[in-house]
């Protein structure tokens, strides 16, 4: 178990798409624990491997409140099969956007298949806070972030207030 650095913007795997899982290993139940052990740590609701620069189709999450007991879960090879026709506005933030949240509008209902780290598959249905979260956590796995749900000029500021750290932070 390790935290990981997470990657910010403008880093490049953050757009990039990330590849199946093939084989549920101990390598993915060891990247699972350190995910959470990240996730946790920053603090946040969600993480996605290309977040810690780890190109696999692997989320994690806990949408358990403050005063709720940690209700951990982890999806291998997720994917969105349904959405809802209602919509839900949630304000969102990112890990790799840090200290940035705006309101987004997405299905308030999903409905996503995925493998556990024992290669059970499931099918859950997930409305709600959770729906927000698997959504944008599988939109990581395919190289989208929630600010590609803005207007262009809120995302164009956003990413090039970023863009001047990582050059600030790179000199």
């Amino acid at each position: 178990m390790a935290i990981r650095p997470i990657l910010h913007i403008p880093s490049p795997c953050l757009r990039e798409v990330a590849a199946p899982v093939v084989e549920i290993n101990d390598e993915i139940k060891i990247l699972i624990k350190d995910m959470l052990d990240t996730m946790y740590d920053a603090p946040g609701v969600g993480l996605a491997a290309p977040q810690i620069g780890v190109m696999h189709r692997v989320i994690v999450m806990d949408p358990a409140g403050e005063e709720e007991e940690p209700a951990p879960l982890a999806m291998i090879n997720p994917k969105i099969i349904w959405l809802s026709e209602e919509l839900r506005i949630h304000q969102e933030g990112c890990l790799s956007i840090p200290e940035y949240y705006e309101d987004v509008e997405r299905p308030d209902q999903c409905k996503v298949t995925f493998l556990d780290k024992e290669g059970k598959s499931h099918e859950r249905t997930c409305d709600g806070l959770l729906s927000t979260i698997v959504q944008h956590e599988v939109d990581h796995l395919d190289g989208k972030l929630f600010i590609d749900y803005l207007s262009r000029l809120k995302r164009e500021r956003v990413t090039k207030k970023f863009k001047k750290l990582a050059k600030r932070a790179a000199e």
